[in-house]
């Protein structure tokens, strides 16, 4: 079962206490997919996939009745359509999701001008001095919620919260279609109960290693010793996670950041139409991308394609990750999504993959399977040379630029 289908929504009533609850994070229900239902408002409430119908491609995004099957963002959709047989593939169209979440950052900026904006359909926003011409935090984010509604016919829903950590958490907990406070004082109350991979940078290995030794909340996290912590995940893990499991998140909301970035393109010595092609050489791309992440100790939040074609014209598509990663499978994963999300496309000239990471994120590496996988090869390489390891579809023989 999806872990974002709305089963656990969780709304405020009108009385909740917003005092010091200044941050909101506003986020657009299944955007995507609900951009796509604007132009096709007869298959409301149906389960509609969008992405290429290819058994090749990936979910681009879902509908709440889609993600109930199973289906997520980034699945094969192949796998996508087993789970959900019935469901409607719709091809994605870019230009509409820009279209509207420039309205959906404009709105928002109605509000409050301190919005930061996270990937094309959410952000954070500080309403700290919106009292007198707004109200109340929850005024705030009950209005914000309308004049989205109103301008964009679309759905957001929004957390309020303290904290940047914790508006966001709000926020899912409130999808869809719903407005979730969470009062100062009540924030551990909020915390505690979840598990523990809810904190942010916990997955896969982490988690594992954590409920080994009993540690399956954000509760208990919180209540063993930082000490005990630095032995199981090293100090820097321990130490962000120690500080937000007892709700310690003291990030600004920022409008503009310094971001770092590292990025890897190649030029065609003639364009490529080749889908299969252009593919090999994200994976060969993303392949270098996490590599050079992992050895400057860095960590994507964010990553983009830049794809030139045959006439010099030139896009970009960023997409920000549920996770901060090194990773190179996952940003492979989110590089394809990307390119499949642009439909059928003239020659290529150029392709590019780029990682990005705000300076100001407190961000924590996804601990899986993959990341343990890459850095094996990463000391193989350190050993015997770059060329001795790499992905097996890049061997001899797979096509290359």
């Amino acid at each position: 079962m999806s872990r974002q289908d709305g089963r656990d929504r969780l709304v405020s009533d009108e009385h909740a206490d917003d005092t010091g609850a200044v941050i909101l994070h506003a986020d657009l229900d299944a955007f995507f997919a609900s951009v796509e239902l604007l132009e096709l408002p007869h298959l409301r409430g149906r389960p509609v996939i969008v992405g290429r119908n290819s058994p090749r491609a990936v979910v681009t995004a879902a509908t709440y009745e889609a993600r109930r099957y199973g289906v997520n963002s980034a699945m094969p959709m192949a796998l996508a359509l087993r789970r959900c047989p019935q469901a409607v593939v719709v091809e994605p169209h870019r230009e509409r999701y820009e279209h509207w979440s420039r309205v959906f950052f404009d709105v928002c900026r109605t509000i409050t001008p301190i919005v930061e904006e996270l990937g094309i359909d959410e952000g954070f926003l500080d309403v700290s001095g919106a009292g007198r011409a707004i109200g109340s935090p929850r005024e705030a984010a009950r209005l914000l919620r309308e004049r989205v509604r109103a301008e964009t016919g679309l759905v957001a829903s929004v957390g309020v919260a303290g904290t940047k950590f914790v508006a966001k958490l709000a926020s899912g907990r409130a999808k869809p279609d719903g407005l979730l406070v969470i009062p100062v004082a009540e924030t551990l109350a909020f915390l505690r109960p979840m598990p523990v991979d809810a904190l942010w940078g916990v997955g896969g290995k982490m988690r594992e290693r954590l409920t080994s030794r009993g540690i399956t909340t954000v509760g208990e996290l919180a209540d063993t010793p930082l000490p005990v912590l630095r032995r199981v995940l090293g100090e820097a893990a321990a130490r962000k996670l120690h500080e937000l499991a007892n709700g310690i998140d003291p990030r600004a909301v920022v409008t503009q950041r310094d971001d770092v970035t590292i990025g890897r393109e190649t030029t065609f010595e003639e364009d490529v139409s080749d889908r299969e092609r252009l593919r090999g050489v994200l994976l060969r791309l993303s392949d270098d991308v996490g590599s050079r992440l992992r050895r400057a100790g860095m960590l994507a939040r964010t990553v983009s394609i830049k794809v030139r074609f045959g006439d010099f014209r030139t896009i970009t598509r960023a997409r920000t990750l549920a996770q901060p990663t090194d990773v190179a499978h996952a940003i492979h994963e989110a590089a394809l999504a990307l390119l499949d999300a642009e439909g059928a496309i003239p020659p290529v000239r150029l392709i590019g993959v780029r990682a990005e990471l705000g300076e100001g994120q407190a961000a924590l590496w996804d601990d899986d399977a993959w990341r343990e996988a890459e850095q094996a090869v990463d000391r193989a390489r350190e050993r015997f040379g770059r060329a001795a390891v790499r992905p097996a579809r890049l061997l001899p023989g797979t096509p290359r630029d």
